[in-house]
């Protein structure tokens, strides 16, 4: 029996993308959860405006209506665009729709058992981040999985679809 531990994601019409597993498979999906959001937490977001998680966190915050929240224990005391940093999802003053993970791939369990803690309803995954171990602990506490998948990109392209959803 194949005891496998990448339960595949209830869907409705679509197959998930083939580069990796755990993905929302469909565009409409994708859409219900950049469109139901509110708020997003960037773990890992850095203040060196050459890293790639500075750029995203900074378009997010001018390119969509999400109240952004950065957490990096290390950066505590800095800022992004004047959006402090917390030291963790638990200090944030509000509950993340969605937590944009920015860690390397093997560091994303505890985060996601973290999400799962404070209530989150999306643990997202960036491009190049896939941990089928944190995906299933995520699911396992009722979260919605996107893995490999850069929220910029996604929301860019989606972005007709998604103010149609958007409260």
């Amino acid at each position: 029996m194949n005891t496998s531990p990448l339960e595949p994601v209830p869907t409705e019409g679509g197959s998930c993308p083939a580069q990796a597993t755990g993905q929302l498979p469909d565009d409409a999906a994708l859409t219900q959860v950049l469109g139901q959001a509110q708020t997003v937490a960037v773990v890992g977001a850095s203040p060196n405006d050459q890293r790639t998680s500075y750029a995203i966190a900074v378009w997010l915050m001018e390119n969509t209506p999400y109240q952004v929240f950065l957490v990096n224990p290390m950066a505590v005391g800095e800022e992004i665009r004047g959006h402090a940093f917390y030291s963790s999802l638990a200090d944030l003053p509000v509950t993340p729709d969605i937590v944009d993970v920015f860690r390397r791939s093997e560091h994303v369990p505890p985060v996601a058992e973290e999400a799962v803690e404070v209530g989150a309803r999306v643990l997202w995954m960036q491009l190049g981040v896939v941990n089928e171990e944190a995906a299933t602990v995520a699911r396992s506490g009722g979260l919605t999985v996107v893995q490999n998948h850069c929220i910029k990109v996604e929301y860019a392209r989606l972005r007709d679809e998604i103010a149609q959803h958007q409260h």
